[in-house]
């Protein structure tokens, strides 16, 4: 504990809610007809690691129309996140007046301008991959990169809206901003913040099992697919939501972890072998550039995260 104040809510109170949040904005792409996955039941063996092709009358979640009726549900779960810590915060303040209500709930939920170095940490940490980029000449404005291609299409299509803008967005403002404002009016740790509060960013991505197990067949060996690759998508959100929760309290701004996760979300997960077998003759450069990234973002993480006027993270 930081706070020598009472906290206003307990932890009980601040698990329940953060346990809301996640119902509501996973529950949400389920109440819609339209938001809902639609499969077929029926059992196909496949060759290991092959998914089965789309029958006419399922509804696969890149399907435009799916995507459009997820998008609308999950911001609309998100503004009533937002509106639920409001009213919890109303009702714990001893303040009326709607001004200093909605101020207040502002700087919790991080809705602030950041500075710059906290939006670097995440680019530094992929300096690898980005280096990969420039010798493949796919960086903005290099020779084999297109504005076409490589923006209008990837970034405006609806399958680009929905993975590097609206779930990046509404998932940080639920998962990070609403539910460390309510761990925070708890009086939790910063330590509880951070590896504690990200569980619920995990097991929100849990339901994606249902779509494994049926893409790839309905069969024994799909649903050991669907259990392993869910296990492993639980690990790495958790690990990223510690990155990200960290960066919220030291910056005490949004900002950098939508940033962070729109970034992530553009990169996808480095793979230093593959890229290192099509240009062999460059392993020494790659390998330096991957460990450049990785030590600058140890060394950096900390200094380059605070922002000074940090509501969670306020230095004595």
């Amino acid at each position: 504990m930081y706070s020598e104040t009472k906290p206003l809510l307990s932890i009980t109170s601040a698990h329940l809610l953060s346990g809301l949040f996640a119902f509501i904005y996973v529950g949400s792409i389920y109440t819609s007809k339209n938001a809902r996955l639609r499969f077929s039941k029926r059992k196909v063996n496949l060759p290991e690691g092959q998914a089965r092709l789309k029958l006419q009358n399922e509804r696969w979640r890149d399907d435009p129309d799916v995507i459009k009726a997820r998008l609308l549900a999950v911001t609309s779960a998100t503004l009533i996140c937002c509106l639920i810590v409001f009213i919890v915060m109303k009702n714990l303040s001893r303040d009326d007046a709607i001004h200093n209500l909605t101020t207040s709930a502002r700087l919790h939920l991080g809705f602030t301008w950041s500075n710059t170095l906290p939006l670097l940490i995440t680019p530094l940490l992929f300096f690898g991959p980005l280096y990969v980029q420039f010798l493949e000449k796919t960086l903005p404005f290099q020779k084999d990169w297109n504005f076409k291609d490589d923006v209008l299409f990837r970034f405006l299509s609806i399958v680009g809206l929905r993975n590097y803008f609206v779930a990046p967005i509404t998932e940080e403002i639920v998962f990070r901003a609403c539910v460390l404002t309510v761990y925070y009016s708890a009086g939790a740790s910063r330590t509880k913040m951070i590896f504690l509060s990200p569980l619920v960013f995990g097991a929100a991505h849990i339901h994606h099992a249902f779509e494994t197990y049926h893409r790839y067949g309905c069969t024994a060996t799909a649903a050991k697919r669907a259990i392993i690759s869910t296990v492993i998508q639980f690990t790495y959100t958790s690990i990223f939501g510690f990155y990200c929760c960290y960066l919220f309290l030291r910056s005490g701004s949004l900002l950098p972890p939508i940033a962070a996760h729109m970034f992530c979300n553009i990169m996808g997960i480095p793979q230093p072998s593959y890229e290192i077998s099509l240009m062999p003759n460059r392993k020494l450069s790659i390998s330096a550039a991957y460990l450049f990234g990785i030590i600058g973002f140890v060394c950096m993480l900390k200094p380059w995260s605070y922002t000074d006027g940090s509501l969670y993270w306020q230095r004595n």
